[in-house]
Parts: structure tokens; C-alpha cells; sequence
């Protein structure tokens, strides 16, 4: 698990050396990154696309990391070869913006995805980051993702189901299209960065109303940087009954400390333990 290709499905990175601390940051990992080159201009959807057809595809490629987030990654998902994906299986990983392809490639291939840290958030990570980044490109041997990390209840219980989730408002906006995230029995984790209470009130409502919560296991809200998590939970609490465990993790999201969570894994979430424990996935980097 040595070579890296960085791929550009969102958006770029402005200043160079914000790039060369991340690239810097993987080879102190061990890592090898193939394509070392900063990149200049953004691909059009089509080429993002052929981009990550061509990072699975190739042989020589272990883990493809995105660039960073941001916006416009959902535009390549009309031109992305699902099929392909699955007859190459390997390690991609991203966040926030990449939450519209993470979900989509796990439920349209099977294969496990990585909401992690990408080379704009590797130039200064934590040493937690980058231990639960090791952890997850390892396969996992630590399998409680809530190891060392601070939670918070809002309602008691165990759940198991499929880990699923990411960026609320990347979310909300493929809800209705072709690419929406099936819900139906996960464990459901959501963040979001800088968006003002009345916004987040009415993305959760649409998520509400388009029935969204119905038969999820469990939620886990990470950090919403500017808002509270109780008022992101009231909103919830104030228009649906919660009879399935509810807990925050600031651990998730746009933070220091980062959790490199599984999407698409088999876990159980146990308030009283305060565990989130992996219970099996499809991985290339290992199967617990």
C-alpha cells in the first residue's frame, strides 16, 4: 500500500505550498506519490472522470487521494464508469465535497470508500489525523473508530448498520437525482463547515421531508464549525421522533482531528460503550 495518485474531482489548490507539505506529509508516511506535479487547471467534468478511470485502472495505483474539496465534484458523476470501479477495486479517499462520489461508488460497486483527509489538510495534521489515516489505509486493525476521540449522547442505544454520510449540504443537493444516497439501514454520520443555522435547519428539514431518516439505525453528527451540535440536534427533535441513537463526534468534519471513516463498512454504535466498532467491509486494504 505504497503509491498514491492524487486526484482533482473538486476543486484546486491556490497556493503551491499548501500542496507540497501534503506531498511532503505522505512520503514521511511512507507513501510514493506517482504524480507529484501541482496541478495548475481544473479538469472538466469529463476529464475528472477519465482521471479516476484511469487511477483505478492502473496497476501501479493503491490509494487514490483527492486533491481537496470544495465544490463541483457531483458534475462527473453523469460520465463515471461504476462497472469500472468494481472490476478494479482500490482505495479512494476524500471528503466534504467528495462525499458526492464516496456514497455513490460504495452503493453503485460495493466497495468501501474513505471519508479522510486529503493533501490540502496533510501540510499540518494532527498526530491523531494521521493515526487514523495509517489506521484505515492499513485495513483497519484498530476497529473502534471512536478510539481516543470525544463524543457526546443525545440519545441512548445500540444500532448496527452500513456507515454512511459526509457533507450535509454536497448530500442534500443529490437528493431527487440518480446519485442519492440510499439511507434505508445505515448508520448515518453529517458535517458541514461555515453554513448559518437557518441553512443547516433547512437542509435537515428537506432531509425530513423527503423522508430521509425513516429506518436509519443510528446518527452521528460531527462538527458543524459555527454551530452548536445541541442546535443541530433540536432541529431533528423538533420535527420527528428519534427512537434510534443519536451522539456527536467533533472528531468529523472540517477539524484538526479527523476520523478516516469508512463509508460503506458494517459497524455497531454503542452509546453506553461509546463505541463505533467495524464489524466487516469490503476493502482492498483489508477485510476485518
Amino acid at each position: 500500500m505504497n503509491n498514491v495518485f492524487i486526484a482533482t474531482p473538486s476543486y484546486l489548490i491556490k497556493k503551491k505550498r499548501d500542496f507540497t507539505g501534503g506531498i511532503a506529509q505522505l512520503a514521511k508516511l511512507g507513501f510514493n506519490v506517482i504524480n507529484p506535479e501541482f496541478p495548475r487547471v481544473l479538469p472538466s467534468p469529463q476529464e475528472k472522470a477519465a482521471q479516476i478511470h484511469g487511477a483505478f485502472a492502473d496497476p501501479a495505483v493503491d490509494l487514490i487521494l483527492a486533491l481537496r474539496g470544495g465544490y463541483s465534484a457531483m458534475k462527473s458523476l453523469p460520465h463515471i464508469d461504476f462497472e469500472l470501479i468494481r472490476k478494479h477495486p482500490k482505495i479512494i479517499a476524500g471528503f466534504s465535497d467528495l462525499s458526492a462520489l464516496l456514497n455513490p461508488i460504495f452503493e453503485r460497486t460495493g466497495l468501501v470508500t474513505l471519508h479522510a483527509p486529503m493533501v490540502i489538510n496533510l501540510g499540518t495534521p494532527t498526530a491523531f489525523t494521521l493515526n487514523s489515516l495509517v489506521n484505515a489505509v492499513r485495513g483497519y486493525p484498530e476497529k473502534n473508530l471512536f478510539k481516543g476521540a470525544r463524543l457526546k449522547v443525545y440519545h441512548p442505544g445500540s444500532a448496527a448498520g452500513v456507515l454512511k454520510g459526509g457533507n450535509l449540504i454536497t448530500l442534500t443537493a443529490l437528493i431527487d437525482t440518480d446519485w442519492e444516497i440510499d439511507t434505508a439501514g445505515a448508520i448515518l454520520f453529517l458535517e458541514d463547515v461555515d453554513e448559518k443555522l437557518h441553512e443547516v435547519d433547512r437542509y435537515l428539514t428537506q432531509w425530513i421531508l423527503a423522508g430521509k431518516f425513516k429506518g436509519i439505525k443510528g446518527l452521528i453528527l460531527g462538527d458543524f464549525r459555527g454551530i452548536r451540535s445541541q442546535k443541530v440536534y433540536d432541529i431533528l427533535a423538533s420535527q420527528m421522533d428519534l427512537d434510534f441513537p443519536v451522539v456527536h463526534c467533533p472528531y468529523i468534519g472540517h477539524v484538526p482531528n479527523k476520523i478516516t471513516l469508512p463509508v460503506g463498512a458494517k459497524v455497531e454504535l454503542n452509546t453506553e460503550r461509546r463505541q463505533l466498532v467495524i464489524e466487516g467491509m469490503s476493502f482492498p486494504g483489508g477485510n476485518p
